[in-house]
Order: C-alpha cells, then structure tokens, then sequence
C-alpha cells in the first residue's frame, strides 16, 4: 500500500444534484485548530454555510451531510476505528455531530480521504461507490425499501470495501433515523433522514490502497502502549468487557438513576431482571465489537430460537425495558434487530413511545399502546419506519407530539432530542449535560454520570463543581470525538494514573466539588495530545488539545444560536425539576437553574442569547461572522 505521512487534508465533495465531485483541501491551520473528525466537520459546514445557517431545510438539497474520519483512523491506535457524521438535525433544528464505529471510515480512509462531504439531492435513489481516484454513481431504485441487513447482503461489499446505508426509516423521513455501518450506527439526531431526504441509499468506500504513517513513530508508539496499559487496568473497561454497556444496569437499580414508565419512577424491583449480569448468563455472551477494540463492550449471544443476536446496548435496555415497563429479555432483543434492520434511533424511539403510553393513560390521545400490553411492539416499529397509522405521527419524535397534544411536562426531552436511560435526578451534574449540551439529550456531552455514580468520584447530588465538570469533560470529549477515539477510552485513560486513581474517595468528594479546577488538572489526558502530534507532526500539549475542544464546541453553540436555540431551552423536563417523590427511596428534584447560570459564567455565554461572544470566539482563534 502505499502511504500518507500523517493525514491527506483531502475530502471528497459530492453533489448529489448533478452528479459531480471534486477535492476539497482543509488547511494545517484548520487541522491544527479542529483537530479532524467532529470538529473539522463542523468547521467545514459553517465555512460553506454561514451566512444562511438560519434557512438551511434540514431534509432540504442545500443541507450538508458531512462523513469525518479523524487522524487516528487506520493508525493501529486503541478504538481508533470510528468516523463522525455532522449535519444540521430534522430533529432538533440545531447542529448533530453522530459517532460511529462500523467499517466504512476505515474503507474512506484507506481510499486517502479524511472525509466526504454531500450536498443536493439525487433525482432518484442512489448509490455512491468512491475509490482513491473517482466517484461512480449508480440506481439504487432495487435498493429502495430493503432493510439495512439485505441491503448490505445486495452491496456485495468486499473485504476493501465499507459502507454506509440506511433502511426504510431514513427514506420515509422518521425524524430520528439513523445510518449503519457493518453493525453499528451513527444514532442520533436522524442523520438517516438527511441521508434519506437525499435519495442516497447507500455510500460505499473502496479502499486499502493508503495506510497512514505517523511523523513520529517512536512518540507514536510510546503513545499507544501507554494508553492501551492505562485502558486494560481500568476496572471500568474490566466492567465493560464482562456485560457490556449494560452493566450499567446494576449502578441505576443502586444509585436511582433507571427510566421507569417514562422517567416517571427510577426504581422497579424487575429491572433485576434486565442486568448485564442476567444477560451475560442467559446468552452466554461472546465479544463483537469494533476494530482495533482494546474496551471490548460490545457483545453477542445466543437466544432461545437459536438465533445469534447482538446484545443491546444499555440505552436500548433501559428505554425498551423499564423505561416501557417490559421486562422480556427476548423481546427486547428482537425488537433491537427490528430497529436496527429499520434503521430507528432505539433511544429515540423508546422515549418517545413511553411519552405515547403516558399521554394515552392520561387521556391526552388516543393510542393502541399501553405499559401493560406489549404485544404490538414490533408491528409500531415498523409502522413507524413507514410512516403509517400512529406511526406517522410517532415518527416525529415526543417533542412534536406533545406540543399538539400536551403533556411537554413529561416529553422527556431537551432540544427536541430524547434523553438517554439516565434519570437526572440520581445524577445532578448528569442533568446538567443534558441540559446544556448543543446537541439536546445525548448522554455522552460530557458523560458525568461515569463520575457521579459509575467510578464514584463526584458526589452525585449537590450542584457544587458541577457546572465547572461539565465544561471540562465537554471540552475533553469534544477533543476526543474529533481525534477520533470512543469515549471509552477515556475512563481509563484519565481515572488510571495514579491521581486520582489512589487518592481516597472522601478526600475525592471534597476536592471535586470545592477545587474542580485542581481536580481536574491532576488527570492526565496528554496521551490524546501525543497522538495528535505524533501522528501530524503538529506540536500540541494536553492543555492545547482541551483548548481545541472548546474551540469547536463553542463554534457548534454559535452556529446553534444562529439556527434559533434560545437560553431557555438550556433546561430539562419539568418531570425532573418537580417531582421529587418517587418509588426510589431518595427524594431528589434537579437544581437546573443555577447550575445553568453559573455553566453560562464559566463558559462566557451570553444569557441573552445562550451563546459565545464574537470576541470570545476570536480569542479562541475561530473568525466568525
């Protein structure tokens, strides 16, 4: 193969419309500042867009979808192989940046491309297949309809090739489609339904005809062996390997933070039914993960019809089970294969049938579906990927359908987006992620929860330190998505050296929330800068690297506030702020209020207009108009 020192700086920019392509070429400059992946992404729309943000049609031909590989792609570094997709959200209104770990970024990559960019709209369905030296574009009319599992068996795909699809969902418009890759997904915010709205079926990369060669080799190397020996002695990557993401499962039960009837209790004794322990019995579980996986969460099982099946990830877990009041192991997996071959956020969709159950019982609408009866399931599934019946209506998310109905004081969402299975109310700072992070309900803004209650650092509920938490791991996280690596790494990574991983939890309390800042300076994420320089040959300290995420996170909170997002949509659902009793023995309601005052004093927000000055954004070197 042949080799690209560092990385190519070249994206492929399609337009769907006429059917041509040509090279953009992102500057150092912009590498050094954006860092790649999620953040260059974000550069690049706002760079193409900036002077209509407000009038983009999120499924309209002038909307970008952007694939973003970042510098680690294809370098051998720890869960490394992953790609972002970045465009503005049917959903939210606001910009989405969705990560995703399937094969196709490393087929892009391989190609020489850190990236490809997608404007206009097909004339009919389409197919893109890309090499290292053209663009071929082919009908896709026998592809349209086909779910994502036989639409993947017709592309034929080679071991060169990767490709990203989407099913029946993301062509019917369903507000939180999502797009697949191998057997993961870029989930969030309906980026299947920009992709739909394009007529694009599929996008296929052809590649293994470049590998990338860091500048340094030897820092490289250095680099990589640190992080894999900090990852693989985490009791949080031990935890994740044995039951997958679903051991968080057991930490709701403990800590009251499991989605129960639609958020409306966080305690069920059945939800025992449903751990990652449970599972990892009842389906002799075994790894499937992602490439170059040194976390290893993913998992697959055998089910009672023989069937080998992915196991669900927590979120699908928590919001298909407890969240709905099923406690059905089987169903709950075979309605992940329905979603999955559908191409539905599982999230999304279960907030948003929990918030339907609910508005049913309350007699708010009429709905065929009930917490007690979940026979129909799988068939509301389905209707809504095809947008028929109830599932018409269902397909536009819980923020929508409450607005026409009523019932927003239990829509449980923020932005328009559904929460992830994380009742904010046994996680405080957690609440707060939620609430101000630009993309709307994602869990993993700043994940804090992982530092409330899952690692113990933290304590979960008072709102001191918690606003300085939260600006720190999303400057961090936003680094890292860009980079790219999962987050996960991040647990062992940070929490490994040996402060704070030896200082005692009751001194650990008390520093995190009365000295966050000195907290914060005793982890060590320099290894992330290491790879960013060793790998482009740009010098970067840690302190630099988290600098970078802010940069792009506060470009993300403009380009946002250009798009009409307003201060007060920096809050969570009443069900959370008001309703303190419930079958958890801990009384807690969300202080979100002042944590959201003191979030904007940190971060220089204007509250009258939610988001950073023009002049906080020059200092950060990002010229905007």
């Amino acid at each position: 193969m042949k080799e690209i020192l560092g990385t190519s700086n070249k994206y492929l920019d399609i337009d769907l419309t006429d059917q041509s392509w040509r090279i953009y070429e992102a500057t150092q400059e912009d590498l050094k500042n954006f860092l790649g992946g999620k953040g260059m992404g974000m550069k690049i729309y706002y760079d193409r867009l900036k002077s209509r943000l407000d009038q983009v049609n999120p499924l309209g031909p002038e909307n970008l979808l952007i694939f973003a590989n970042g510098v680690l792609l294809t370098t051998g570094a720890p869960c490394s192989a992953r790609f972002e997709v970045i465009t503005k959200s049917p959903l939210t209104g606001y910009m989405v940046a969705s990560s995703c770990g399937g094969p196709f970024g490393e087929a892009c990559k391989t190609a020489g491309w850190d990236g490809v960019i997608i404007s206009g709209k097909a004339p009919y369905p389409m197919l893109v297949r890309l090499s290292d030296h053209e663009v071929v574009f082919e009908d896709a009319s026998d592809l349209w309809g086909l779910g994502i599992h036989e639409t993947n068996e017709r592309l034929h795909l080679t071991p060169r090739e990767g490709a990203a699809v989407i099913g029946p969902a993301g062509e019917n418009g369903v507000l939180y489609a999502n797009i697949c890759s191998g057997h993961r997904f870029a989930g969030r915010g309906g980026v299947g339904a920009v992709m739909g709205s394009k007529n694009l079926k599929a996008l296929v990369a052809r590649g293994k005809v470049y590998r990338s060669v860091p500048v340094d080799p030897k820092k490289f190397e250095k680099a990589v062996a640190k992080a894999k020996a900090h990852i693989q002695r985490s009791h949080f990557t031990k935890r994740l390997k044995a039951y997958g993401t679903n051991m968080n499962t057991r930490k709701g039960i403990d800590a009251g933070f499991s989605p129960v009837r639609n958020f409306k209790d966080r305690f069920s004794p059945r939800t025992e039914e449903v751990t990652g322990e449970v599972m990892a019995e009842k389906y002799k579980i075994r790894h499937a993960t992602c490439r170059y996986c040194s976390v290893l969460c993913g998992h697959k099982g055998v089910y009672p019809d023989g069937k080998m099946r992915q196991i669900p990830e927590y979120e699908t877990v928590g919001m298909f089970s407890s969240n709905i009041e099923n406690y059905d192991t089987d169903k709950l997996a075979v309605w992940n294969d329905i979603m999955n071959d559908l191409g539905l956020d599982t999230i999304s969709a279960g907030g948003t049938i929990a918030w339907a159950m609910e508005a049913g019982e309350k007699g708010l609408r009429k709905t065929e579906l009930s917490f007690e009866n979940h026979d129909n399931i799988s068939r509301v599934l389905e209707d809504i990927a095809y947008r028929r019946g109830e599932g018409a209506e269902l397909a536009l998310g819980s923020k929508r359908l409450s607005e026409k109905y009523g019932g927003k004081e239990f829509a449980i969402h923020t932005k328009g987006l559904e929460l992830a299975a994380y009742d904010p109310r046994g996680c405080w700072g957690h609440g707060l992620s939620y609430a101000v992070h630009n993309k709307g309900g994602c869990h993993l803004g700043s994940y804090l929860v992982s530092f409330e209650i899952i690692a113990g650092y933290i304590p979960p509920l008072t709102s001191l330190g918690k606003a300085s938490w939260v600006v720190f791991c999303e400057d961090i996280f936003c680094a890292i998505n860009s980079l790219q690596s999962c987050l996960f790494t991040a647990y062992g990574i940070m929490s490994e050296p040996v402060i704070p991983k030896y200082v005692p939890l009751p001194l650990m309390h008390l520093s995190t929330i009365l000295f966050p800042k000195l907290s914060q300076s005793l982890m060590d994420w320099s290894v992330y800068a290491d790879f960013f320089s060793s790998i482009t040959g740009i010098p970067m300290t840690k302190w630099q690297f988290k600098k970078a995420g802010e940069r792009i996170n506060k470009l993300e909170r403009f380009m946002n506030v250009k798009m009409g997002q307003k201060p007060w949509e920096d809050t969570l659902p009443e069900r959370f702020t008001t309703e303190a009793v419930t079958k958890y023995p801990v009384h807690s309601v969300v202080p979100i209020e002042k944590m959201v005052r003191r979030y904007y004093r940190i971060r220089k927000y204007d509250p009258q207009t939610a988001g950073p000055s023009k002049e906080d954004l020059r200092r950060l070197g990002v010229l905007v108009e």
